[in-house]
């Protein structure tokens, strides 16, 4: 880059100031004929008046190990725009060692303390830390414990039990079900046809929680695609949401065409618009009309065809 010359990181905030690491890969002065590298802490913006600092930079390899470890001690940035750091913070000779033996990759980190004068508070006015919510947690412990429980459901020969008020709060669907002129409340145990098990459990948990259970298997899009299933059933659009935009992350080859039928089937337009974009390329397109997924689409879904011929038009069209 030549001497002077300086490569600077993105603006970061300490203390409510401005600040950005600057390095100079072939010295700061001419006088060094660019035998060190230079770097230095920039004060960029935040006050008017003095900042009193205490600054540490360390060069670390590709392997996290340090191999230089300069402390600027205690300094005091009297405006913006000034800068203080080491002319010679490295060897030339040595940087390129390490450059060559971690692949052209090394790490400047900056450990940066604002010092501030102590100050007296009024007690009266002090800000009280207030916890995190933690309703979910309270909720997920009230659908486990089972107590006050009002309400059976049977799938896949499995028995669950919740409260009719959360599941009626939480989803118009069952509300109907629950508490509307055609209500099951008579009924002892309600039966649900055509879902697992295993996606009652992640639909209540989320009824429950509003987040997906930690233990749901993320890695299989069937247990996705299901779940997206069931939250459009019960109209829990959040979950729908999120369930989109996790097997948004996941189309592949063997995926993409059954992804895509679920999609257009449930009305997921995110979902589908994805699915369609992996499609716009001829090759991509070949790939995926070997899959038996894309036999399961153009079986379920044959206008799919035209569709797939405006995203992705044969060569030559």
């Amino acid at each position: 880059m030549g001497v002077g010359k300086f490569v600077s990181s993105s603006t970061f905030s300490v203390g409510s100031y401005g600040w950005d690491i600057r390095i100079y890969p072939d010295g700061w002065e001419e006088e060094d004929k660019a035998a060190y590298m230079s770097v230095f802490l920039c004060f960029c913006s935040g006050a008017t008046t003095a900042v009193k600092v205490r600054y540490t930079f360390s060069l670390l390899g590709k392997d996290g190990k340090i191999t230089t470890n300069l402390e600027g001690g205690t300094h005091t940035f009297r405006s913006v725009g000034t800068i203080r750091g080491w002319p010679r913070f490295t060897d030339k000779c040595e940087l390129k060692e390490l450059l060559l033996r971690d692949d052209d990759c090394f790490t400047i980190r900056c450990v940066l303390t604002v010092i501030k004068e102590p100050r007296t508070e009024d007690l009266s006015t002090t800000e009280v830390s207030v916890p995190q919510s933690d309703l979910h947690t309270h909720f997920a412990n009230m659908l486990k414990d089972g107590l006050g429980v009002d309400v059976t459901f049977s799938v896949g020969g499995q028995l669950f039990t919740a409260h009719r008020c959360v599941l009626a709060a939480r989803s118009s669907v069952f509300k109907a079900e629950l508490f509307g002129p055609m209500k099951e409340s008579t009924m002892k145990c309600i039966k649900i046809d055509d879902m697992e098990p295993s996606v009652f459990e992640a639909l209540l948990h989320f009824i429950y929680t509003d987040s997906l259970p930690s233990d749901l298997d993320q890695d299989q899009n069937v247990e996705l695609q299901h779940l997206l299933v069931a939250a459009d059933r019960y109209g829990l659009e959040r979950l729908k949401a999120m369930c989109q935009g996790k097997l948004c992350q996941k189309i592949d080859v063997q995926t993409v065409a059954t992804t895509l039928a679920l999609a257009e089937q449930h009305h997921a337009a995110q979902l589908k618009n994805a699915c369609l974009r992996y499609l716009s390329s001829q090759e991509v397109l070949r790939a995926v009309k070997e899959t038996d997924g894309f036999k399961h689409l153009t079986a379920s879904c044959p206008w799919i065809m035209d569709i797939l011929e405006k995203v992705a038009p044969p060569s030559g069209v």
